[in-house]
């Protein structure tokens, strides 16, 4: 066992704070990374402050890992010491069941094992990337490429395969109409990529307050969905709707901006449920589907895109003391556009 300093909250809704934790010895298939950054996801959040249900404590959030490799076992193929590499928001699964077998681990029909707040195969409870080190099955390790710094490329670890997936699964490309709800952490990264996929981009913000930003990042146009008339203007518009947001919308008021046959693909998580007038659905052969993540092949898929186009996310570095800050900001959508924490600070 080797002792490695992190960052942890101690119970649900307390501060983070400095502390140490144990990492496993290297295994013979297993990776040992020297974490050099972290990104923050509002999954960290809902998690450590229990807004999903019942947590595993103290919590070592983070499943937005980029680092170099120091350490390989033995039966080790792909990756030798000095490689750079990634972690993502899951560290196993079964490997059998159907799913793992077509390359969808995150829907191991036994579950899949989450970076943190999980119980691995160990029977010990595993600890996220808000440290300096951790242990992974080689499967479950990514190649970040040359092309992409890896501050900029450890928010693409979840917040770049959530909208990578989607947006390749409802065909967003040349000649699709795609809709972004929410410029935030995901949001942005969905309107880098489907702007890279070649689709015309819209943004449905609150307000206009990050429009610049948005066409910047590839965004032909930006709407204000404060503004009634927003709905009324796009009425019947867009071939799939990505939303990324952790609130509870008006569904059926989003739905009605799709053309026939069009897809409203939900990848934010808010804690609260939502209720839907199923008419919205059948007047119009539309579609609300949900997705989640992606597969270590698809992950390693959009880490290759994104250096292809040069995809990076927006960050804002911090030291790690100011972990319980950015949390805080995060809740008050005051971040352009991902934090990511410099772990040497840990």
């Amino acid at each position: 066992m080797t002792t490695v300093a992190a960052y942890a909250a101690p119970a649900a809704k307390a501060p983070l704070a400095r502390t140490t934790i144990e990492r496993r010895p290297v295994g013979e298939f297993d990776v040992q990374i020297d974490i050099k950054f972290a990104g923050i996801c509002h999954s960290d959040i809902h998690q450590a402050r229990e807004g999903w249900g019942t947590a595993i404590f103290p919590m070592v959030p983070g499943h937005e890992i980029a680092g170099i490799v120091s350490e390989v076992g033995p039966g080790v193929t792909k990756y030798q010491v000095g490689d750079r590499v990634g972690v993502g928001c899951m560290v196993d699964s079964c490997g059998e069941c159907d799913n793992c077998k077509a390359g969808v681990e995150q829907f191991c029909a036994q579950g899949n094992v989450g970076t943190y707040n999980a119980i691995g195969k160990d029977g010990e409870p595993t600890y996220g990337g808000y440290s300096q080190q951790v242990v992974v099955k080689e499967g479950f390790v990514v190649r970040i490429p040359d092309g992409l710094a890896l501050d900029v490329a450890a928010p693409l670890l979840c917040a770049g395969i959530t909208t990578y997936s989607p947006l390749k699964h409802w065909g967003a490309g040349p000649g699709k109409k795609v809709a972004v709800i929410g410029l935030g952490g995901l949001g942005h990264m969905a309107v880098k990529i489907g702007a890279a996929l070649g689709a015309e981009v819209t943004v449905l913000s609150q307000t206009l307050s990050k429009r610049d930003d948005g066409l910047k990042l590839g965004a032909t146009h930006y709407y204000a969905t404060s503004d009634a008339d927003t709905f009324k203007q796009l009425a019947g518009s867009f071939d799939l709707i990505v939303s990324t947001v952790s609130a509870p919308l008006d569904f059926g008021a989003y739905l009605s901006l799709l053309k026939t046959g069009g897809a409203l693909v939900n990848v934010g998580a808010p804690e609260e449920p939502i209720s839907l007038n199923l008419f919205s659905l059948i007047g119009g052969n539309k579609t609300l589907a949900g997705s989640m993540i992606g597969g270590i092949a698809e992950t390693q898929e959009m880490l290759d895109f994104c250096a292809e186009h040069n995809l990076g996310s927006e960050i804002e570095l911090i030291s790690a003391e100011e972990i319980n800050e950015a949390y805080d900001r995060v809740v008050n959508s005051d971040v352009r556009y991902r934090f990511v924490i410099d772990t040497a600070t840990i």
